[in-house]
């Protein structure tokens, strides 16, 4: 009886504690792994059970959908070579930015595209989706100069060294301030009257859709010469964007000081919307990378996770 006991203690031991680090403590790699996993399922249209809840929600685009043949799901042919993770082992959250190919037609044909991507991880299963996906047809840029954005950001290989460097633990800030830092630059770019707060490092490089918006190429001499972040803010980019809403803070990486939030940019004298996803290497209390990709959306539409008052709001919100 005694050595009864003793077995049932053990597997209750182990059973609990195996529950409590893949359910309730997924590590970083453990995330990053729900994202490789996410993907693979959608490639194979496979909605096992085991990876996905029964009361899983679906958003494509800011578009609820039925889960499982529809949207990406119904094309996605295989996974591009661009990865970007950003794992929040706080609320179970992960995000991604990254290319996966989708079938043109039925012939053999593949088309890249660029894809943005949060999951929620609770009980062993995915219980959130949300992804916009950029395709060669999309919008995105207003002069229509940008390369198709799954090609860009395909070319880029790898996120950039700088983003991948761990914060020293004893300069690690909080994820209030990570958040709080990051939002500056919606603050400052929304209604941007060149003489806002701008809290940019000088070496820092914003990359949209694959591009260096910041690399200016003499079409002559094929001279590059480059403007900083906060130059831009205070000479080029005035007067633009409207409103910065639906501000949703999703992802917040400490030990690599990264943030990664969802957003709407409306700009209402052409009447115009970019649905958007950013995320920001933060330093010592300054932004010194940033990463988005977007494309038009629909005018004043909602990332079907708001209700209407937040989504028209600019207000922070830190999604747990």
């Amino acid at each position: 009886m005694l050595k009864k006991i003793v077995i049932s203690c053990v597997l209750v031991i182990f059973y609990t504690s195996a529950f409590a680090q893949t359910s309730e403590n997924c590590d970083r790699n453990c995330l990053i792994n729900w994202v490789d996993k996410y993907l693979v399922a959608m490639r194979d249209q496979d909605v096992n059970p085991s990876l996905f809840s029964p009361d899983l929600k679906f958003t494509e685009d800011g578009v609820r959908l039925p889960f499982g043949n529809e949207g990406l799901w119904f094309v996605m042919s295989g996974i591009g070579s661009y990865k970007f993770y950003v794992p929040d082992v706080e609320t179970r959250q992960v995000a991604f930015l990254g290319t996966v190919y989708e079938k043109l037609s039925q012939n053999s044909e593949e088309a890249l595209v660029a894809l943005a991507l949060r999951l929620r991880i609770h009980n062993n299963r995915i219980t959130e989706i949300e992804q916009i996906v950029i395709r060669p047809d999309s919008i995105n840029s207003s002069a229509g100069d940008f390369p198709p954005t799954g090609p860009a950001v395909e070319a880029m290989g790898a996120p950039h060294p700088i983003f991948t460097e761990n914060i020293p633990e004893d300069e690690r800030m909080s994820r209030e301030d990570l958040v709080k830092t990051a939002n500056y630059y919606f603050t400052g770019l929304e209604k941007n009257d060149g003489k806002g707060f701008y809290p940019f490092t000088d070496d820092c490089v914003r990359i949209e859709n694959g591009v260096d918006v910041l690399l200016n190429t003499n079409a002559e001499t094929g001279e590059q010469t480059r403007m900083t972040c906060k130059k831009q803010f205070e000479e080029g980019v005035r007067g633009i964007v409207t409103r910065i809403r639906d501000r949703r803070f999703v992802a917040v990486d400490r030990e690599k000081g990264i943030v990664f939030a969802f957003g709407f940019f409306d700009h209402d004298f052409i009447h115009w919307t970019w649905e958007i996803a950013e995320l920001f290497k933060i330093e010592n209390g300054r932004i010194r990378r940033i990463e988005a990709l977007f494309h038009k959306a629909p005018y004043g539409i909602n990332s079907g996770w708001s209700s209407y008052e937040e989504g028209i709001s600019n207000v922070i919100q830190d999604v747990r």
